[in-house]
């Protein structure tokens, strides 16, 4: 297993590992025995991993880059919204803890799915929201969580829903940020005892 999780109360967080998937450059990804991946992009990436790393039944995460057209890319050339990639959580979870339908609520509830092209200040490709699935049963629940999200706002979604495509593992300097720096530089919606 790549990590244990056992969450402390009062919004600390316990072990959660850093090698979801065996995560690399663009290598082909395998969760340990018994833990499944989902991958999400929803803006900044530092906020969005900080969140999913205070849920339980989450065992490990990385965060990088997927849904784009160049090979092996790196902050700089992603931020010039030229490589089409977004920046992505890559999670592995416990399914056993924590179904993906709730993972889906998370995602929804950490950012706003009707910008397109950004979150709050940050603009731009990189920072659109997709849901990266791994197999058709997580297309379908995505799919399904789409349409009754959207029954609830009076925007459209401009949320993707597409297959995983290589993930390539962002530079360490921006792995577990929150967690390493206590800068939050990149803030969710709702508070991360919430989730």
């Amino acid at each position: 297993m790549s990590a244990t999780s056992s969450h402390a109360t009062h919004g600390v967080i316990a072990h959660v590992g850093s090698d979801p998937g065996h995560a690399g450059d663009g290598i082909p990804l395998a969760a340990a025995p018994g833990d499944r991946l989902a991958a999400f992009a929803a803006g900044c990436f530092w906020g969005v991993e900080d969140a999913f790393r205070h849920v339980p039944g989450v065992v490990a995460t990385a965060v990088g880059y997927a849904g784009g057209h160049t090979a092996h890319p790196d902050y700089d050339a992603v931020c010039t919204h030229r490589t089409g990639h977004a920046e992505t959580v890559l999670i592995e979870y416990d399914p056993k803890r924590i179904p993906y339908e709730q993972l889906l609520r998370v995602f929804w509830k950490i950012h706003d799915p009707t910008q397109a092209d950004g979150q709050g200040p940050d603009i731009g490709s990189n920072y659109r929201s997709v849901i990266f699935t791994f197999d058709a049963e997580q297309a379908a629940a995505a799919r399904a969580s789409f349409q009754a999200q959207q029954k609830g706002l009076d925007r459209p979604i401009a949320t993707e829903i597409r297959p995983i495509v290589p993930f390539y593992k962002a530079e360490a300097y921006h792995q577990q940020y929150a967690e390493r720096t206590g800068h939050h530089g990149c803030p969710i919606r709702v508070p991360v005892e919430t989730l």
